[in-house]
């Protein structure tokens, strides 16, 4: 009997994976296509991916199509952490706290409109900010959001206070590669250390970052921040 159970448990697993491998494949699925690349029944599908759906795994859209879900999009962040990107910004976010005492983060967009830290390196202060790493987040009306966008003056940053958080001072740029902005790198501190003086000098310091980071990339410096690359 133990043994017949632990078939079954092991044999719905295979099938739940084989439908979210087949949702993360497209931008979008309907239930039927999902189901018949995973070989299985329409209904049997449905119970799993609504399974999945209530865990965060997945989520439906206003057509009923299923995407990837934040809790996936989560997880994914967290793996990513340990692999190239997150390596080749570590030495930058070091530098940026050693220039600036303040913590620093590496962000990518989300599913639906929100975006992840993927890494960060606290600041030397003993009031500074504390890891957000993994935690996933809306970015209408943030900065961030912009930066992910590419919407960012001729400065190279754009920044914000109390809006990310009640009492910080949000200062990001965008992390290019070719075809597209790759990440946004950021500055958190306490609003009361940061003035206009020093959020312009940290600013400096970050787009500099961010531009030596975008070069590790791929990216030239006739790239523009929505990743294209401009006439000479």
């Amino acid at each position: 009997m133990a043994a017949s159970v632990s078939a079954g448990t092991t044999r719905t697993v295979d099938r739940a994976l084989a439908l979210l491998a087949e949702v993360c494949a497209e931008d979008s699925i309907g239930l039927a296509e999902c189901a018949r690349r995973a070989q299985l029944p329409a209904s049997t599908a449905l119970r799993l991916l609504r399974t999945l759906e209530g865990s965060g795994f997945v989520t439906r859209d206003d057509e009923g199509c299923f995407r990837a879900g934040s809790r996936l999009v989560q997880l994914g962040a967290l793996a990513l952490g340990r692999q190239s990107l997150v390596r080749i910004a570590e030495p930058v976010l070091d530098r940026l706290v050693g220039a600036t005492g303040e913590s620093a983060y590496l962000t990518i967009p989300g599913a639906g409109g929100t975006a992840i830290h993927i890494a960060m390196v606290e600041g030397t202060h003993a009031v500074r900010h504390t890891s957000w790493v993994g935690r996933s987040f809306p970015t209408e009306g943030l900065v961030v959001g912009r930066a992910l966008a590419g919407d960012v003056p001729a400065s190279g940053y754009v920044s914000e206070l109390d809006r990310h958080e009640p009492d910080v001072t949000a200062i990001v740029a965008p992390i290019l590669r070719p075809g597209g902005v790759a990440a946004a790198m950021s500055l958190l501190g306490p609003s009361y250390r940061i003035d206009d003086v020093t959020l312009h000098r940290y600013g400096a310091i970050l787009a500099a970052e961010a531009r030596t980071l975008s070069a590790l990339l791929g990216a030239t410096p006739s790239t523009d921040t929505t990743g294209q690359e401009t006439g000479t």
